[in-house]
């Protein structure tokens, strides 16, 4: 994973290159929100998915890129004082804290926008037909009836006189979390042209491990420290947000989330060796302290 990471930095870097006009304190707040820092399992994802068909490396570290610019951009505006205020994100200030706050919204519109335009490009794919399709799932993703959609529900959870169930809490974790690591899990097929069923394996995939992912977040917030995972925790329980951890207990979520990686790896049985990596990745969301 670092060593996929320091690829996905480059690219990055070549992609959001620093500019010296009048736009540079855009471009700057950018990739200050995107390069360095972070674990880039989304983009990780992408790049062994790709790998499992013998997808061209520049390929793959595009469409890796892509995803981690709206990764980067949903962090940048979930941070603002309008959602969740935070002052720390991966070990450093936040954009509007590094910035200001109009800067902060404009680099994560920008970089939102920047990575369908990555993707529309030739050198993502030569088929138009493939660059479409993976517009077409990112946005999905992204938008809201995913990464929006559950932010939209989390922030309506916290205004709610009553907690919710954990289906409720299922439903807002696949929507802000999970719907763009299945996207990442799934980037490799599409850009490959694997099989249906070979793309539905890997979807399936991402889908358990997005949601032992969530788990995973929502023990580290209840256990770690700020040290250890670069942003503020304990913010859930201060703000009484029902979490699986709070419904569940730490043990039970716990288990859950090991059962949850038990069936992400099942779903890789048809590809063998190959997709070594995948499965210890999936052991990795849930024993990360990060």
């Amino acid at each position: 994973m670092a060593a996929a990471a320091a690829e996905i930095d480059q690219a990055l870097d070549r992609l959001l290159p620093a500019e010296d006009g009048p736009e540079a304190p855009l471009y700057a707040a950018m990739r200050y929100a995107t390069i360095g820092g972070g674990k880039r399992l989304r983009g990780f994802l992408v790049l062994e998915g790709a790998r499992q068909f013998g997808v061209s490396r520049q390929a793959a570290l595009r469409v890796a890129s892509a995803i981690e610019m709206v990764h980067a951009y949903s962090l940048v505006h979930d941070d603002l004082p309008a959602m969740d205020n935070d002052d720390l994100r991966r070990g450093k200030p936040t954009v509007h804290k590094a910035f200001d706050e109009a800067t902060a919204i404009l680099a994560g519109d920008a970089l939102q926008t920047h990575a369908f335009s990555v993707l529309a490009e030739e050198d993502t794919h030569p088929d138009p037909a493939v660059r479409v399709e993976l517009i077409r799932m990112l946005a999905r993703g992204a938008g809201p009836r995913g990464m929006c959609g559950g932010q939209m529900l989390d922030m309506l959870a916290e205004q709610a006189t009553a907690a919710l169930d954990e289906p409720a809490i299922g439903r807002l974790q696949t929507l802000k979390t999970g719907k763009l690591i299945e996207f990442s899990a799934e980037a490799g097929a599409v850009l490959g042209k694997a099989p249906l069923a070979q793309r539905h394996a890997l979807l399936g995939y991402g889908r358990d491990l997005g949601a032992a992912f969530q788990i995973a977040d929502d023990v580290l917030d209840a256990t770690a420290t700020a040290v250890e995972t670069g942003k503020a925790t304990g913010k859930d329980a201060a703000a009484g947000k029902a979490t699986l951890v709070s419904l569940l207990g730490l043990e039970r979520a716990r288990l859950q989330a090991e059962r949850l990686v038990a069936q992400a790896k099942d779903h890789l049985d048809g590809f063998g060796d190959k997709a070594g990596l995948l499965r210890i990745l999936a052991d990795f969301v849930i024993a990360r302290r990060s």
